[in-house]
């Protein structure tokens, strides 16, 4: 292979795997760029596990197209910066929402996984697509955004979704939508335990349910709860705000 052939293999490789443009790709390696932040590092892994999950057939996209989408995101990555989490309780850092309007809620839960297992039960596409955003929460008008330290409210366990939503909002933070638990439980498969599960109350279907995530014989399992009722294995979803 060619000097000149090795280095666009370098820039395309590092395209793929940063997310950064091929000009700037090229930039980073001919000019000797400084290494990648943490911050940087993780939003690309995280890019790579929506990858992998088939995201970007899921979008309608090929891969590089798909990828291209998180581009705008690595300055709002960087400015929150990144912290190792803990791996079950949060909070996390950021995670990387793909938007409602990209990838279908109901085609993101079937390809969930946790230990190898998929998903053990999933509420059917037509009425899954009627939760929606609740009027307290705004999404970014952006086909990937960012959520910020994002928890899955160990804390409220034993708390009404409907109680929690309270508790949430006078600590100044915002309950998770069914897109971006999905997108939490993609990236941290690990953060849904057994007797430690988590509602999603941010969407509502304009009835008494909320939906949830907990584990049913070891896999992940995508369901509905009562608003109303408290249940010991389950908390409330949050995030402290929404980058796009």
């Amino acid at each position: 292979m060619t000097a000149d052939r090795a280095l666009k293999r370098a820039i395309r490789e590092r395209s793929a795997r940063t997310g950064e443009k091929y000009t700037e790709a090229r930039r980073s390696i001919v000019d000797g760029a400084p290494e990648e932040t943490a911050a940087s590092t993780e939003l690309g892994r995280q890019l790579d596990r929506l990858v992998e999950r088939g995201y970007p057939s899921l979008a309608g996209f090929s891969e590089g197209e798909f990828r291209s989408l998180a581009e705008p995101l690595v300055p709002a990555a960087e400015a929150i910066g990144w912290e190792e989490p803990d791996a079950e309780l949060g909070p996390i850092s950021f995670v990387l929402v793909p938007g409602r309007e990209l990838v279908d809620s109901h085609a993101s839960v079937r390809v969930l996984e946790r230990r190898g297992r998929g998903p053990a039960w999933m509420i059917e596409a037509d009425e899954l697509a009627r939760f929606v955003p609740i009027d307290a929460v705004r999404v970014p008008d952006a086909a990937m955004y960012l959520i910020t330290a994002a928890e899955v409210g160990a804390d409220l366990k034993n708390v009404t979704p409907n109680d929690a939503l309270a508790s949430i909002d006078a600590r100044g933070r915002s309950p998770l939508t069914v897109e971006e638990g999905v997108a939490l439980a993609t990236q941290f498969p690990e953060t849904v335990q057994q007797n430690g599960g988590w509602s999603l109350a941010g969407s509502r279907a304009g009835d008494k349910r909320v939906t949830a995530l907990w584990i049913s014989k070891g896999a992940p399992k995508f369901g509905w709860c009562w608003a109303g009722n408290p249940h010991t294995w389950l908390g409330t979803a949050s995030c402290a705000a929404r980058s796009a």
